[in-house]
C-alpha cells in the first residue's frame, strides 16, 4: 500500500441529493504509511450553513463568503489526489460528496474508496464506538485539531488506517497489505474474516 489520499468534507447536510453542499475538503497523502502531503481548504458553494452545523463545526456563513468558490477547490484537491486510491472514515458520506461536487466540474472519480469505518468494524470489534473520535481515543492516537474540521479528521482517519495495517501485520500476521485486501476485508461479514486473511497469509 503504497500511496493513498485520506479525504474528509464538512457540508452544510447528509446528503448532496438533498441540496447539501460541501464547505470545506482535506486531503492527506499517506506514503507507505507516512505523512507527505496535505490540502485543506472552505469552498463557497453559494449555501447558507445552517445554525446546527455552524456549531458542530465552527464554520460560519462569513468564513465560506471568503472562501474560494467551490469549482475551484474540487478542481485543486481533485488534481492533488489524481489517481491515488481514496480512504475515508465513514467513506460511503464523503464519497457522495466526493462524486457530486466532482459533476458540478464535469469530472468523475476514477478509484474506489476505502473505508477506516468498515475495516475498523472487522478489526477492532471490541471498540466501544466506531465513531472517529471515539476510536482516536480507544487506540490513544493523536488528536490532530477540532473534530468535525476537515483537516483534523483527515489527519487522524489517516493515523487510523495506519494502525488498522499495524493490527492486520501484528494479530493477523498479513504482510502483504493492498487496497485490495483492505477493500475486500471492509466487505467481508465479520464472522467470516478469519477465512478471508487465512486464504490471503496462505
Amino acid at each position: 500500500m503504497k500511496f493513498v489520499a485520506v479525504i474528509d468534507f464538512e457540508t452544510t447536510g447528509l446528503s448532496p441529493a438533498q441540496g447539501d453542499r460541501a464547505t470545506e475538503v482535506a486531503a492527506v497523502i499517506l506514503e507507505n504509511g507516512k505523512v507527505v502531503d496535505r490540502y485543506q481548504s472552505l469552498m463557497n458553494a453559494g449555501v447558507r450553513i445552517p445554525p446546527f452545523i455552524e456549531s458542530l463545526t465552527g464554520i460560519s456563513d462569513a468564513m465560506i463568503r471568503t472562501a474560494p468558490p467551490a469549482a475551484k477547490v474540487m478542481q485543486e484537491v481533485a488534481d492533488f489526489v489524481g489517481d491515488y486510491p481514496l480512504a475515508a472514515h465513514n467513506a460511503s458520506f464523503d464519497c457522495k460528496f466526493w462524486d457530486a461536487e466532482l459533476a458540478r466540474i464535469q469530472r468523475r472519480r476514477q478509484q474506489e474508496f476505502v473505508c477506516s469505518l468498515l475495516l475498523s468494524r472487522r478489526l477492532l470489534p471490541l471498540a466501544p464506538s466506531h465513531k472517529l473520535g471515539v476510536l482516536v481515543e480507544y487506540m490513544n492516537l493523536p488528536v490532530a485539531g477540532r473534530y468535525h474540521r476537515a483537516l483534523a479528521d483527515a489527519e487522524m482517519a489517516a493515523s487510523l488506517l495506519v494502525r488498522l495495517t499495524e493490527e492486520l501485520r501484528n494479530r493477523h500476521k498479513v504482510n502483504d497489505i493492498s487496497i485490495e485486501l483492505l477493500r475486500r476485508i471492509q466487505s467481508t461479514p465479520r464472522h467470516k474474516l478469519d477465512t478471508c486473511l487465512a486464504r490471503q497469509r496462505g
